[in-house]
């Protein structure tokens, strides 16, 4: 095991690092399939969605609003336009319900929080809807912990490098965890920066990857805990 030395920077992924999220996500497209069991199977109504998902993607960006855009619109394309008011009103609250949900925070986090807070600058670097990220991030009582708050319309090598530079460190003294390994480890081991992935046990298929990390600057553990081994 090695120790990772010259790091300024701790950067947490927010959605299934710190607090349950993809969860929620799965336990709403079982309650839509359901509503739409009239019109489609269970397997037709997530294929359709996850298409219509992909295809508003560049306009809604990440988060519950713009999937409770996707489930309407997916609604009327798998009806043929002859949905409901009311199963219309029934979606909007499954969307809603996301929304009120309570944050449930991942084992260790405020553990490894308090120990890292002393001795590193800790961020947030995370995907989303910016009202419902802040939402999560004053129901976790985690704020105190943090630096800087960065909610990003996209991770990539481009909006990495941006969040470095704004910092003023360099991308080697920056360290990014997250159980995403497009998202949150690939971008920044482009850049030249550190990634420790915590695998979650459900992974969005647009964010899962087959690729395999060949880096010395990588490290893949079980739980948010092993992390302090490193540090």
């Amino acid at each position: 095991m090695k120790t990772i030395d010259g790091i300024k920077v701790i950067a947490f992924d927010a959605d299934d690092t710190l607090w349950v999220n993809e969860t929620f996500f799965r336990e709403a497209e079982k309650q839509f399939a359901a509503m739409l069991g009239e019109y489609a199977e269970e397997e037709e109504v997530y294929r359709i969605l996850y298409e219509v998902e992909m295809a508003n993607m560049p306009l809604y960006g990440y988060g519950i609003k713009g999937f409770m855009l996707s489930l309407i619109e997916t609604a009327n394309l798998i009806s043929g336009y002859r949905v409901k008011p009311k199963q219309i009103d029934a979606i909007l609250q499954v969307g809603k319900d996301m929304l009120n949900k309570p944050v449930e925070l991942l084992g260790g986090v405020e553990e490894v929080l308090q120990k890292l807070a002393g001795q590193y600058r800790l961020i947030v670097a995370t995907k989303g809807d910016l009202l419902d990220q802040e939402r999560k991030l004053h129901k976790s009582g985690l704020l105190k912990y943090f630096h800087h708050i960065e909610v990003m319309s996209d991770k990539n090598p481009t909006s990495y490098t941006s969040l470095v530079k704004h910092l003023d460190i360099e991308a080697h003294e920056f360290m990014m965890i997250g159980n995403s390994m497009k998202s949150d480890i690939l971008p920044i081991l482009d850049i030249g920066g550190w990634g420790i992935h915590v695998p979650f046990h459900t992974t969005w298929h647009h964010e899962e990857v087959a690729q395999q990390v060949d880096s010395d600057r990588f490290v893949e553990v079980e739980q948010l805990l092993e992390v302090l081994a490193y540090l």
